[in-house]
């Protein structure tokens, strides 16, 4: 399991709104629901980021949750962009940088409530 990364709370989220941490991710991050799917994105981009397994676990559909996650600690998101949010499914590019250099994700990410609250269900990987 990777250590998490820290961010500073007052510094701008890693997600990419411009917004503090703390008023961004964090209060996700910490327990409260999402009130999208796209702040879900958001916040499980940062989870990802900070190397926050529990978080992303605890966000994604029991019905097709994993039993663990494995974050690769040699791999750093950089940025994350949002193309699109139609309903439940939101497009998003994030781009990262592992050992053999930089990359990009670009995935089509569906979400579903549970009990009111918005969880990831799977995605598509997308090509460009």
């Amino acid at each position: 399991m990777p250590e998490n990364r820290h961010v500073d709370a007052s510094g701008p989220c890693p997600c990419g709104t411009g917004a503090s941490y703390a008023g961004c991710c964090a209060p996700l991050h910490q327990g409260a629901d999402a009130p999208t799917p796209e702040a879900l994105v958001r916040s499980r981009f940062t989870a990802f980021a900070l190397g926050l397994e529990d978080y992303l676990l605890a966000s994604w559909h029991p019905g097709t949750r994993p039993e663990r996650i494995d974050l690769d600690p040699h791999v750093t998101w950089r940025r994350l962009q949002v193309v699109d949010v139609s309903g439940d499914v939101v497009e998003f590019r994030a781009s990262y940088r592992a050992p053999e250099g930089a990359g990009l994700l670009h995935e089509r990410s569906r979400f579903a409530q549970l009990d009111r609250r918005w969880l990831y269900v799977d995605g598509e990987i997308r090509q460009g």
